[in-house]
């Protein structure tokens, strides 16, 4: 399984406009059919005061999926936060390959 990891950092003055969008945006991405899900996250670090952090992991079944979206898709949707909020908002995008899930009763 492929991540792909997009940490957002917001101005606070478009937190609010902002969510209304993500939520939509993440829809939108899944819509394209090369992720099996989504996880939206706030990051809870306040080193950086006036700043709001999130972070939105998508699952991909295979590095293939997530190269597709990003040559099909992502320069659509990358581009319309990229109008919308311009320099109030930086975005990190990182490419993760899943090697192995822990949880209680793994061993």
């Amino acid at each position: 399984m492929i991540i792909y990891n997009v940490t957002i950092n917001l101005d606070s003055s478009i937190h609010k406009n902002w969510l209304e969008w993500i939520n939509n945006h993440i829809r939108n991405v899944l819509s394209t059919g090369k992720f099996t899900k989504a996880v939206f996250t706030r990051i809870l670090d306040e080193r950086n005061i006036g700043e709001i952090s999130y972070s939105i992991q998508y699952f991909a079944k295979s590095k293939l999926d997530l190269e597709e979206y990003i040559q099909k898709y992502s320069g659509f949707l990358k581009s319309d936060g990229e109008n919308r909020f311009g320099n109030k908002m930086l975005v990190f995008r990182t490419k993760l390959e899943l090697i192995k899930e822990y949880n209680l009763k793994s061993t």
